[in-house]
């Protein structure tokens, strides 16, 4: 599988055309590839997505609910794929990643699709001198890193909340892992989903990842991963 970055919604090699192994755990086989990219890729996705956020958050709560629905049933159309790929990279059983780990990916883009349409919003009343009321909105674009031993589930675990608040995202797969995340791409493009507003980059933590955290346009930023990681991502993003 020579797996592909997804960036305003095309799926293309990195722009210095280096590529990482992928390996299979159980056997030590390299069965594949993946971009091993770098800061242009990320500067790419970056203004992909800045550019399609005024339209995304302009949407109704209820179109970007269909969207993420779409999404789920994609998921749900090719389970078999999904959980095939995800044991073959991950090493776990087949018969985990049909029961837990795909399944419990497509249904976080079904909870998130169906919580922004039940979201309501505190007021307090402050008598004759008026109220006090919560605003929820968008923030802009979101980084979105991901570890390598749920790698589907807690990806979308990330992006959908992310997307279902009108946000658009830059996400970062784990290189270890990438197989399920790739697949998704090609999901997002088989559905026409809108371009830039989920856009995928592969390679290391170190290149790829670091790049998302330093980026002045990415506003918000979920990592899951390594403890010592997480303290030099907070010393970058929230100092």
């Amino acid at each position: 599988m020579k797996i592909l970055n997804y960036i305003n919604g095309v799926l293309q090699a990195p722009v210095n055309n280096q590529y990482l192994d992928n390996t299979n755990p159980a056997t030590g086989e390299i069965y594949g590839s993946i971009p091993r990219s770098d800061a242009e890729d990320v500067e790419a996705a970056v203004q992909a997505a800045k550019k399609a956020f005024p339209s995304w958050s302009s949407l109704s709560a209820g179109q970007r609910s269909n969207w993420l629905l779409k999404i789920a049933q994609a998921i749900e159309d090719r389970m078999d794929e999904l959980a095939l790929a995800e044991s073959i990279d991950n090493g776990k059983p087949l018969s985990l990643a049909k029961a837990v780990d795909i399944p419990r990916a497509r249904d976080n883009f079904k909870f998130y699709a169906t919580a922004i349409l039940h979201d309501a919003y505190e007021t307090h009343d402050m008598g004759v001198d008026g109220f006090n009321y919560t605003l929820r909105q968008p923030i802009g674009v979101a980084g979105c890193i991901s570890p390598w031993n749920l790698p589907l589930y807690l990806f979308s675990w990330k992006i959908a909340p992310a997307l279902a608040s009108g946000n658009t995202v830059v996400a970062k797969p784990s290189e270890v892992t990438p197989a399920t995340a790739y697949l998704l791409s090609e999901i997002l493009h088989d559905i026409d989903f809108p371009k830039g507003v989920l856009n995928i980059v592969h390679g290391l933590g170190g290149e790829v990842g670091a790049s998302i955290v330093e980026h002045q346009h990415i506003q918000v930023i979920s990592f899951t991963g390594g403890t010592e990681t997480g303290k030099a991502i907070s010393k970058i993003a929230a100092p």
